[in-house]
């Protein structure tokens, strides 16, 4: 089974350094899934990968209350 990598992976598999992020390598069906599983690679069948972006989502204001001895 091909899958794209969707995360480096250090050190070598059969000899071999991983692909880059992006790369597409054959592996066995039990080792594809469970690199699929891990959200490490994703099936190279499913066509071009989406590109991921990170955005922050603004928070909303909050008042705190103030602290300390009231000026009654």
């Amino acid at each position: 089974m091909k899958v794209r990598m969707k995360a480096a992976i250090s050190g070598t598999r059969d000899g071999e350094p991983w692909p880059a992020r992006g790369g597409v390598v054959e592996l066995p069906q039990d080792e594809a899934e469970h690199l699929i599983g891990a959200g490490l690679a994703e099936d190279a069948a499913s066509g071009e990968p989406v590109e991921e972006t990170a955005t922050v989502k603004a928070a909303p204001e909050t008042a705190t209350p103030k602290r300390g001895r009231s000026s009654k």
